[in-house]
């Protein structure tokens, strides 16, 4: 997610705050200050309740780190790469680097993280019965206790993406042998139990009174029906771009300039006039780099004149490539890793082409046009 604070790593993991974190935790916090603290354990101070409300919202997402640890983990001894794990308004999400080669591994990587929070569960509850007698201690670990329960159960409902969801879906896709149709039956399910959050969360609003409570179960149902339909979407893609190469989605079109070409001549002999967006720059007939409308744009006008290609180009050596037979796939994922809208194709050091987003999705959308 952009706009994410970086915390450090754990067991390799990158762990990120999105901004949308600090919201939840001050809301948490607050709530558990002035209401649930107070209401289960009275006679307390104002500041006990404070520091115990804020020790307690801060193991929650603790507590959601570690579930989110759990799938992370189990995901890499799947041999699946974990991109990191980010803590935000729902919660947590770990951002796993590509499908579960087999519905075995899809079942451990989601039972993992459910199975974290249960232990969690145990721990706190084991913990708080321990400390029965220091109300101050026992009151968060009881509480905390409590909510990894109920992140087990609200994470065990069997529709995608939840934990349950990828639990019915690895069960369909070892049935069926077809991660698309089980994607597909999964992520049904999964926006069906979204609209069932959605019109909970609006008969609390219209007929309960329950504005907030009702506001944040239709809030939740929006965002899992957009993951749901997010998830199956992408596993569709994955499954018309099988046996794609990157020479099939290249473009060609890309000219070569010699390396010492001022700015403004390629931009008046080659940009404006004949609408190219790409060229490879070279030197004595050897490719050293390339350039696209993007490198052009981080130039100022009044420098265009006396740049030349070689001083604004990115070098061969200094960027993401990619080889014909490598599968688009993968080429999408690289890309969308390193953050770039071009990638060029290069066999033995020879430029064959660029590939785009702009002609890659061209190519996507007539494969689906094709494929309906």
């Amino acid at each position: 997610m952009r706009g994410s604070l970086h915390l450090g790593k754990i067991l390799g993991i990158p762990i990120q705050l999105h901004s949308s974190w600090f919201l939840i935790a001050i809301l948490i916090t607050w709530s558990l200050a002035v209401g649930y603290f107070p209401q289960t354990y009275a006679g307390w101070n104002v500041s006990a309740y404070w520091l115990v409300g804020a020790a307690a919202s801060l193991l929650f997402f603790a507590s959601v780190l570690i579930h989110e640890l759990g799938h992370s983990v189990m995901a890499l001894r799947e041999d699946v790469p974990v991109k990191g794990i980010t803590l935000f308004v729902f919660g947590g999400v770990a951002q796993i680097g590509r499908e579960p080669p087999t519905a075995g591994a899809e079942f451990r990587i989601a039972i993992a993280g459910p199975l974290s929070s249960l232990g969690l569960a145990a721990l706190f509850g084991g913990l708080g019965a321990a400390l029965v007698d220091s109300p101050t201690l026992a009151a968060p670990l009881n509480y905390l206790a409590r909510v990894n329960l109920l992140l087990v159960v609200f994470n065990m409902i069997p529709g995608f993406p939840l934990d349950g969801g990828r639990v019915l879906r690895a069960g369909l896709w070892a049935l069926r042998g077809n991660l698309e149709n089980a994607t597909k039956w999964a992520s049904r399910a999964g926006r069906m139990i979204a609209y069932g959050f959605i019109g909970v969360g609006i008969m609390q609003i219209l007929l309960l009174g329950g504005f907030v409570n009702g506001l944040w179960l239709a809030f939740i149902g929006w965002f899992l029906k957009n993951a749901a339909e997010s998830n199956y979407e992408q596993v569709r893609l994955r499954d018309m771009l099988r046996d794609v190469k990157a020479r099939n989605v290249m473009t060609q079109e890309c000219v070569t300039v010699p390396s010492g070409l001022a700015l403004e001549r390629l931009i008046e002999d080659h940009v404006l006039s004949s609408g190219q967006r790409c060229f490879f720059v070279a030197d004595s007939g050897n490719t050293e780099g390339w350039i696209t409308l993007n490198n052009l744009r981080g130039v100022p006008s009044e420098l265009r004149h006396s740049l030349t290609t070689s001083q604004v180009m990115t070098r061969i050596d200094d960027a993401l490539r990619v080889h014909p037979e490598d599968d688009v796939w993968n080429v999408l994922q690289q890309m969308e890793e390193h953050n770039v809208n071009q990638v060029p194709v290069l066999d033995n050091g020879s430029f064959l082409g660029m590939i785009t987003r702009d002609n890659m999705l061209s190519n996507i959308r007539l494969r689906a046009e094709l494929a309906a």
